[in-house]
């Protein structure tokens, strides 16, 4: 089971291998999710403008991307186009920053014990957020979705993921004790 808590040099991280190899896959697929970034040769882009920056019609980029203007089609894409460069890159930076320190950390075998500093927590709630919001689309996640996962089959195929997801909210929980 996974630890977090407090210390003078940081949040002391304790994954067992079973979570961190989770939490690497969703964030692999989260970065693959995301796409690559656009080409250094791409002149607007270099100065985080989007030229055919739409919203998507993949239900998870589009709840990581949401409108920014809900009633104003053409305010949202105008937005959209200023920021969603740069939106995307943060949220590139918050996973490589989850896959580096997985990496970078000790212990036996694949897991991970490891301590972060503030601004790695920081990246690390992000992150988290992100997969969840993912993880939650996906899975149409609602107020109600505790009820709807204690009526699944054991042996329904969405049960890994709602696990996924309640223990990801609880590593995030976690994190933001030690952090706050």
């Amino acid at each position: 089971m996974s630890a977090v808590k407090k210390s003078r040099k940081g949040v002391v991280l304790r994954l067992e291998p079973e979570e961190a190899a989770l939490v690497r896959a969703l964030m692999e697929q989260l970065l693959e999710l995301l796409g690559e970034p656009p080409d250094a040769d791409d002149e607007l882009a270099s100065l985080g403008i989007a030229g055919d920056a739409e919203k998507s019609d993949d239900p998870v980029l589009a709840r990581l991307f949401p409108d920014a203007y809900r009633d104003d089609g053409e305010a949202a894409g105008e937005f959209r186009r200023y920021t969603e460069i740069g939106l995307r890159d943060g949220k590139r930076e918050a996973a490589g920053v989850v896959l580096g320190t997985l990496v970078g950390a000790g212990g036996s075998g694949p897991g991970v014990d490891t301590i972060l500093d503030g601004d790695q927590a920081q990246a690390w709630l992000r992150a988290l957020n992100d997969v969840r919001l993912a993880l939650g689309t996906r899975l149409d996640i609602s107020e109600e979705w505790y009820e709807e996962a204690s009526r699944l089959d054991p042996d329904d195929p969405r049960m890994a993921m709602f696990a996924a997801y309640d223990w990801l909210t609880m590593l995030q929980e976690s994190i933001v004790r030690a952090v706050f």
